[in-house]
């Protein structure tokens, strides 16, 4: 989610987190993080509230460009877990991930005990084992997926592909 449709206000969010869920079919599960990746951190204290009013964590970024210090203020404000993303610019599926984001892993774990993430360009079952094997504790995989369910032929085959699609994600990890 974005800083604009929050900006709307709560019910707007929440109503559209539903009314999301309901058009594809879903079953619609309880929020526990808010992720907006728009939002520096300087001017998350009144999302972090209203978050916390509605029992989510706000979940914060860091990148590759992210400096030492703004990167240690921003694993500490995070709550829940830490978003490392894996490249400078859009997200999107990417053909490989940069090699770079293992010493960022490992510097975010110096920094905290707080679960690490990666996202980004993870699109593939190589992906996943490459992040997992270097220590990342979770990996979020948005653009492939929506890719499986737009290119589907039909509501139902995209679900049974992204079924089978986050098996060979889950597979992957070692």
């Amino acid at each position: 989610m974005y800083l604009q449709p929050v900006g709307c206000g709560w019910g707007h969010v929440s109503s559209y987190a539903l009314d999301c869920g309901m058009h594809l079919g879903f079953k619609v599960y309880i929020l526990s993080w808010l992720v907006v990746p728009d939002v520096p951190l300087e001017e998350t204290e009144i999302l972090r509230n209203e978050a916390s009013k509605h029992h989510m964590e706000l979940v914060l970024l860091t990148t590759p460009t992210t400096p030492t210090d703004r990167m240690k203020a921003i694993v500490e404000a995070s709550e829940g877990f830490v978003y490392l993303v894996t490249s400078v610019g859009v997200t999107g599926t990417r053909s490989s991930v940069s090699i770079r984001v293992q010493s960022l892993l490992q510097d975010i774990k110096k920094a905290t005990n707080k679960p690490v993430a990666v996202g980004f360009g993870i699109s593939k079952p190589e992906h996943v084992k490459q992040v997992a094997c270097w220590g990342a504790d979770g990996v979020i995989v948005g653009s492939a997926m929506v890719k499986i369910l737009a290119e589907a032929k039909s509501p139902e085959e995209g679900l049974k592909e992204l079924e089978t699609f986050t098996k060979l994600l889950k597979a992957a990890v070692p």
